[in-house]
């Protein structure tokens, strides 16, 4: 799936919400309506390495676009689909956003998330479709604020349409406001974001650097490049280097989860390029299954999850030992 969120876009969604008012908005504080909360983890994420978490950061994760078919005609899906639900609890969750997992405690929100559609019909009804979407994720990180925070350290994680809503959540909460000196760091793959996105919150170019974002979009090497053109100029991280190194040899990859649940560890050598991450095959048991895969989109996770992992746990200590030295003040 390859999101053309730019500028342009964003522009488009800011718009008014007053189309929402006539939905009824989800109680947050009921909790069928989290996905995830602390001490309530799905047990097949349980199996995939999850550490303990600092106490005093949180992850608030977003997951990408699952409502795909063709033959699917609702603009969003809702909270209940069990179909849905399934997918998230048994597969995002434990794929993605376990990667953040050993850093803080998770919350992930269930939201009536728009359909890949809406990407490209803004102008007959993906625009409302989308808003309607980010205003449940807002709804939800309001929700998470008031009730749960307390003041801890915030890391931002998604993928996708998740780093879309994400992406506003930062502009909305964080951009030259209080809530800034909280974050930890904000992952965005998924994506396509201008270096100018945020007035105050920077593009993260060292692996230890904090209260910024980092994004990343993944494609197979020597793809047909106009597959990518929409990529080009935007911002792009090496998710194995952590900074904007162009070759990250295989020895230095930490490892990918695959859907079996085991890690494998030096699988490829990742490529940094103009506005996009290209990576050689992978070296695992199943490595013939990607020679058919156009694109790596969907794994621009779990391809690094061990990468995520570490990093989110350096940038999540550099993070504590600035405030205990009180570089950053406590949030309220």
């Amino acid at each position: 799936m390859f999101f053309r969120i730019t500028l342009l876009l964003i522009t488009l969604l800011q718009v008014t919400f007053s189309v929402l008012s006539q939905h009824e908005a989800v109680d947050y504080s009921n909790p069928s309506n989290w996905a995830v909360v602390p001490g309530n983890y799905p047990e097949k994420m349980k199996e995939f390495f999850v550490r303990d978490p600092f106490d005093s950061i949180d992850v608030f994760y977003v997951y990408p676009t699952l409502i795909v078919s063709e033959k699917d005609t609702r603009w969003n899906v809702p909270i209940e689909d069990k179909e849905q639900q399934g997918k998230i609890l048994n597969s995002v969750v434990p794929f993605q956003a376990s990667a953040w997992a050993s850093s803080g405690r998770l919350y992930v929100p269930y939201y009536r998330q728009a359909h890949l559609r809406s990407y490209y019909n803004l102008d007959s009804g993906g625009r409302e479709a989308l808003l309607f979407a980010y205003s449940d994720v807002k709804a939800a990180f309001e929700y998470y604020l008031e009730h749960f925070n307390n003041g801890r350290g915030i890391i931002l994680a998604g993928h996708s349409q998740g780093s879309t809503h994400l992406s506003f959540i930062l502009k909305d909460f964080f951009d030259g406001k209080p809530l800034q000196k909280q974050l930890v760091a904000a992952y965005l793959p998924g994506n396509g974001f201008e270096h100018d996105l945020y007035k105050t919150i920077p593009f993260m170019v060292h692996p230890d650097e904090i209260g910024g974002f980092v994004s990343w979009n993944t494609f197979k090497k020597k793809l047909d490049p106009t597959n990518y053109a929409w990529c080009k100029g935007k911002v792009v991280i090496n998710p194995v280097t952590w900074d904007t190194t162009m070759v990250a040899p295989r020895e230095l990859h930490k490892g990918f989860l695959f859907s079996n649940g085991k890690m494998y560890e030096q699988s490829f050598t990742t490529n940094r390029g103009n506005g996009v991450i290209w990576i050689t095959t992978p070296h695992f048991p199943y490595r013939y299954m990607s020679f058919t895969m156009k694109q790596y989109h969907i794994g621009d996770v779990n391809l690094f999850w061990e990468d995520i992992r570490l990093n989110s746990i350096l940038r999540t200590e550099v993070f504590l030992k600035k405030r205990k030295e009180g570089f950053l003040d406590e949030g309220k």
